[in-house]
């Protein structure tokens, strides 16, 4: 008895062991039960909250998420509730990966019943990895999250500000009175500063001494007369979606702008004088008084020329709000808040009028002098718009011919006796100083060599021009590096010349930017070309830099508008990488 059950444990025992053996297959989840996926809308229809409840030991890699409605070829802007965890991946190498239950929100638009989104994304676990995953979503069918649910104010994940701001404003619903003091933090940048000058010389550059209400009706007027410019932009806008702001940089907008203000330049040093039919003249003033008729129109006027000049400055406050405005497709919505932000950035203005104005003296021939010195800031204006599209040794000269003429006009200016004759000495030495730019252009000075050496200098990135979205795809698909970087550039931005002096010049930068196939577009043109890359990418504005993977997408989060300083670019950059 005793051998048949040792005869039976070994034939048990054998067939136990062959039975792992051949059993030996490693036991992977499906992907839906590696990745659970659920997905729930706002109740507003404006944040889309995607969750996947990632089972232990496994991941999803950050770069392969991604959310698009339909059949467009732009991803949404998307914010995930965590940090992703940098992972060495056999098959990818060193990439950013989610290893615990993730929500991604995506915002930025209001989403409709029968538009379907369709999610994308990869995980792997151990010595396994799973192909792409796409996810249909019929909006009509997804249940609905509660409205308080925001995007997580501790994210760090890589967001571009304009597009953290544009989804920011969509989760509040104080969002409209936000741009009013996003005005405000405008009113202080150098796209707006130069319209205090020329606002000061409306009110107080009249031949009387105005009152308060006299300067408070002049810069309310100012004001919405800029007010209006800003609310024409975000009906068109929000009614073509395209980025026409950017006409407005035309090089025949700029020229047509400069040569107004010099026209008005020369008006307030008395070579002519700008007025109305003497018929007109008359019907006004039985009305009112003519000079204040003529002033509150052309404050009206110079507030409207005032918005334009500055509209096409896209820092990033001002790209969020026109990225929300063209997101929202709303005429009411797009009028309302870009004029409280139009708004905001004239209060500051106003403020600073009406307190400059009551420590201002008794009127008398100062007067005069007032009047001509604010002509010299008409003509600052034209060298600032026309730097944008002169070549690049040309604007120090222009300023130079600006500073050297109105310190000889202020000189002049002074009494010969007591403290008149010091300002005289100190403003003659001053124009001296200013002149040595036109000295460099008269002897021939190595000004232009010296331009040289900088171009040379900021030139060694080598970027590789593409012409149209052809093109672009062609040089993507061949891409040797993992990332693309592509720079919309213009003659014309200002902000594009700074990049290529202070930022791409820097040896840190360029090292950095080995790692990358860095591409530019030039859009001096507005072509047919640009726009199609513009529409593509949805840019509102230059400058704008994109970062895309080899098959043409941009990479969630990565957009710069707006100067960066050399470090802040490579900081930047490494978050990318990273």
């Amino acid at each position: 008895m005793k051998k048949y059950f040792l005869l039976f444990a070994l034939l048990f025992t054998v067939f136990a062991s062959q039975a792992g053996l051949f059993n030996n297959k490693a036991s992977f989840l499906n992907v839906d039960d590696a990745f659970p996926f659920s997905a729930q809308i706002s109740q507003d229809k404006k944040q889309l909250s995607i969750r996947w409840d990632i089972t232990e030991g496994y991941y999803l890699y950050q770069d392969k998420i991604s959310a698009k409605v339909g059949s467009e070829p732009q991803s949404l802007s998307m914010n995930f509730n965590q940090n992703a965890e940098i992972h060495e991946d056999p098959y990818f190498g060193r990439v950013a990966v989610f290893t615990k239950p993730l929500v991604a929100y995506v915002s930025g638009k209001t989403f409709g019943d029968n538009q379907n989104i369709e999610i994308s994304y990869q995980g792997c676990t151990e010595g396994f990895c799973y192909p792409p995953e796409v996810k249909t979503l019929k909006v009509g069918d997804l249940s609905i999250t509660s409205v308080e649910e925001k995007i997580p104010q501790n994210s760090t994940a890589l967001l571009a500000e304009q597009d953290r701001l544009a989804a920011g404003l969509f989760q509040s619903k104080y969002a409209v009175f936000g741009f009013f003091l996003l005005g405000l933090g405008l009113a202080f940048t150098p796209c707006v500063l130069p319209m205090l000058p020329l606002l000061s010389s409306i009110v107080i550059g009249q031949q009387q001494r105005p009152n308060m209400l006299r300067a408070f009706s002049l810069s309310f007027l100012y004001v919405q007369g800029m007010a209006l410019t800003y609310t024409l932009l975000g009906l068109v806008v929000a009614a073509i979606g395209l980025p026409f702001q950017i006409a407005l940089q035309h090089p025949y907008v700029m020229i047509g702008l400069s040569v107004l203000f010099i026209l008005l330049a020369l008006s307030m040093f008395g070579v002519f004088t700008l007025q109305l039919p003497s018929s007109l003249q008359t019907k006004l003033n039985t009305l009112s008084q003519k000079q204040t008729s003529g002033a509150f129109g052309g404050a009206f006027l110079m507030g409207m020329i005032a918005g334009l000049v500055a509209s096409p400055c896209t820092s990033a406050p001002l790209s969020g709000a026109l990225l929300y405005v063209a997101q929202s497709g709303d005429l009411a919505t797009g009028a309302i808040t870009l004029y409280l932000l139009a708004l905001g950035m004239g209060i500051p203005l106003m403020l600073i009028t009406l307190f400059g104005n009551k420590i201002l003296p008794k009127s008398g021939e100062w007067m005069n002098t007032v009047k001509q010195s604010f002509g010299f800031v008409m003509l600052a204006l034209p060298v600032f718009l026309l730097s944008r599209i002169l070549p690049e040794g040309w604007e120090p000269r222009l300023w130079s011919l600006l500073a050297t003429t109105f310190f000889v006009w202020f000189a002049l200016q002074m009494p010969k006796n007591g403290l008149g004759y010091g300002v005289k000495v100190l403003s003659f030495v001053c124009a001296m100083v200013a002149v040595q730019p036109l000295q460099n252009l008269m002897w021939q000075h190595p000004l232009g060599q010296q331009s040289a050496v900088k171009n040379t200098e900021i030139s060694h990135i080598k970027f590789q021009r593409i012409q149209n979205l052809q093109e672009l795809d062609e040089v993507l698909a061949k891409n040797p590096h993992n990332i693309a970087l592509l720079d919309l550039y213009a003659d014309w931005c200002v902000a594009c010349k700074e990049f290529e002096r202070y930022t791409f010049s820097d040896k840190s930068v360029q090292n950095a930017l080995e790692k990358m196939l860095v591409l530019q577009v030039d859009m001096t043109k507005n072509s047919t070309e640009n726009k199609a890359i513009m529409a593509r990418y949805q840019v509102l504005g230059l400058p704008t830099i994109l970062f895309l993977d080899r098959s043409g997408n941009e990479i969630s989060g990565s957009r710069i508008t707006g100067f960066m300083d050399a470090e802040v670019f490579l900081n930047w950059i490494n978050k990318i990488e990273n």
